[in-house]
């Protein structure tokens, strides 16, 4: 993984430094708090309900092992034992206290860590494929780029104060497992005919209270030119995005309303501008660039082995595992174990989706460490973050799978729910964000609760079921075959249902069902949605195929017939 040079650690360094002189004048009353707000946004520091939170940038989803004990430190000396990793690759720590937030700083300065641009209307964290480098089914690498676009966009001056908050993501694999087409601006990587890097350019997307799918705007351009031509794109939404509505910054209003055949013909323009009044190639990656990031994103020291099947994992099993035992250790198997580039090699995924015991994406300090341990035994001291708030080991060996499974079990991270509705990407929501509009984690223990049945959740197969707590969608519930979104009615919390969303190659923005729903009838409708699909599904059909199949009737239909009694229209929260 990628190492700070001087030039990343001098700049870290300094702005723990400068952080501190400026919490130290808050605190002393020479810096007021509306002077004060965006000076700690720009570290990741927001105040929320009960405390201040800081939310720590893992750029494009790659952690040491050494880093997550350096968290795990933190979660435990600042904050109340535990961490929320997010659905932007990020970690938040909900409980610091504003006076000790430039020592945590200081504790991630020291293993290559910050929060910069974690906050604040410019360029968020680098986003990206957790399975990048090691996914069979990979076209490019896309971590050089990442780091790449890291660099050139940290601190940039000319984007410190967009319009609104901008977020990137970059996929290099026949699939996307990066929500590529709702982001800011997507970036496909892949090779032409010539074996040359290139890259399709996706703008526009977007969720919160517009959800919209990013449009294609450029097709097969350079990797070299990437900085110039979205600095191109910048400008022109630094320009013309709207600056008097909070609600209609996003660069998706403005794709949306000059539509994406014109902003492409206005980024090119600009781009042409830029061309002229700089030197050619001024703004763009050299060679020298990329061998110098590049270095840092090689194989590590694989063995040489067989490839070795499930089956022969199952045999090895029996020997040494009761019924039961043998059951879980396939299921996980099935679910938890990805394929790898290498042969002899697998990913494993861990799940923070504990059903009813812990919030979807939290991790305690004693499974930091645990997961810890587990990468520098099983996977070269490497991990990565999910989009779906789970954690991966990137390399394990074949042959260690059920030593690792045993080992995650022990620390409660071996839930092989991976994919299964249980496995529930939700925000803090309304126990902790000063945003949301209603609680979050209750009806994702709530659920996880009344689909306990393991044997039931393998029969439905693949769901998304994702929960946000207000309209920004932080928990993604536009993308969720079913979605749950928090609204307030004068003063009381109500759900809205969506299905019909998805992610990857043929990602959907999920439909509101109707009227909303008061929490405690969430999990019977949840139970009617689900008893529909069972009904209505042709054999194994995913439960988004049966969706797109007979549409919404029949399932909103079940939704009110027994629950919703007390259901009315919400003014907020409705899509527009």
């Amino acid at each position: 993984m990628y190492k700070y040079d001087h030039i990343d650690q001098t700049l870290v360094d300094q702005r723990v430094a400068q952080f501190r002189d400026q919490v130290e004048r808050r605190l002393n009353g020479t810096l007021a708090e509306e002077e004060f707000r965006p000076l700690r946004l720009q570290n990741g520091l927001y105040h929320q309900r009960h405390a201040y939170m800081l939310r720590v940038a893992i750029p494009y989803g790659l952690l040491s092992s050494k880093q997550l004990r350096t968290l795990a430190f933190i979660a435990d000396k600042y904050d109340r034992g535990y961490g929320h990793f997010t659905t932007r690759q990020n970690i938040q720590f909900n409980w610091v206290e504003l006076e000790k937030t430039p020592d945590i700083l200081a504790e991630l300065a020291k293993v290559q860590m910050h929060a910069i641009q974690t906050s604040g209307n410019c360029i968020r964290n680098i986003t990206s494929d957790a399975f990048a480098g090691i996914a069979a089914d990979e076209y490019v690498d896309p971590r050089p780029v990442c780091e790449l676009l890291r660099q050139w966009s940290t601190l940039h001056p000319e984007f410190a104060h967009l319009p609104r908050k901008f977020k990137f993501a970059v996929n290099g694999a026949k699939e996307d497992r990066t929500v590529l087409l709702c982001h800011d601006v997507g970036i496909e990587l892949k090779k032409n005919a010539n074996n040359e890097l290139i890259a399709d350019i996706y703008a526009g997307g977007g969720m919160g209270r517009t959800p919209i799918l990013g449009s294609l705007i450029k097709s097969n351009l350079p990797w070299q030119v990437l900085p110039s031509y979205l600095t191109a794109l910048l400008r022109v939404y630094n320009r013309f995005g709207r600056r008097d509505n909070l609600y209609k910054a996003r660069i998706k209003i403005l794709v949306k309303a000059l539509g994406s055949e014109e902003f492409a013909r206005q980024v090119e323009g600009e781009w042409a501008h830029l061309h002229s009044e700089t030197k050619p190639g001024k703004d763009n990656f050299t060679p020298a660039e990329w061998e110098r990031v590049a270095k840092h994103f090689t194989k590590p020291s694989y063995k040489t082995l067989a490839a070795i099947s499930n089956a022969q994992l199952q045999s090895h099993a029996q020997s040494t595992l009761d019924t039961n035992e043998q059951i879980a250790f396939m299921r996980w198997l099935e679910r938890n174990v990805k394929d790898h580039q290498v042969p002899g090699y697998a990913s494993v995924i861990l799940s923070l989706k504990p059903h009813g015991t812990a919030a979807p994406g939290d991790a305690t300090s004693s499974q930091m460490n645990a997961i810890a341990d587990l990468a520098d035994h099983y996977s070269f001291g490497e991990l990565r973050v999910t989009h779906e708030q789970n954690l991966v080991l990137a390399d394990v060996e074949q042959s260690e799978l059920l030593n690792v499974w045993r080992a995650a079990k022990n620390h409660h991270l071996a839930l092989p729910n991976i994919g299964l509705l249980t496995d529930i990407i939700a925000c803090p929501g309304g126990d902790f964000c000063s945003l949301a509009n209603a609680k979050s984690l209750p009806i994702a223990k709530a659920i996880q609760e009344r689909f306990d049945d393991l044997d039931y959740l393998y029969d439905l197969g693949d769901i998304t079921l994702n929960i946000s707590g207000c309209i920004n969608s932080c928990g993604h519930h536009h993308v969720g075959n079913i979605g749950v979104l928090g609204v307030d009615k004068d003063g009381e919390e109500w759900y809205q249902i969506t299905l019909g969303g998805d992610q990857g190659n043929d990602a959907s923005i999920g439909k509101v069902i109707g009227p909303s729903f008061y929490a405690n009838e969430i999990p019977d409708v949840m139970t009617s949605l689900i008893n529909t699909y069972v009904e209505q599904r042709i054999a194994d059909e995913p439960f988004i195929d049966t969706y797109r199949r007979l549409g919404v009737t029949p399932f909103k239909e079940a939704a009110y017939q027994n629950n919703g009694k007390h259901a009315k229209e919400s003014s907020k929260g409705a899509q527009v």
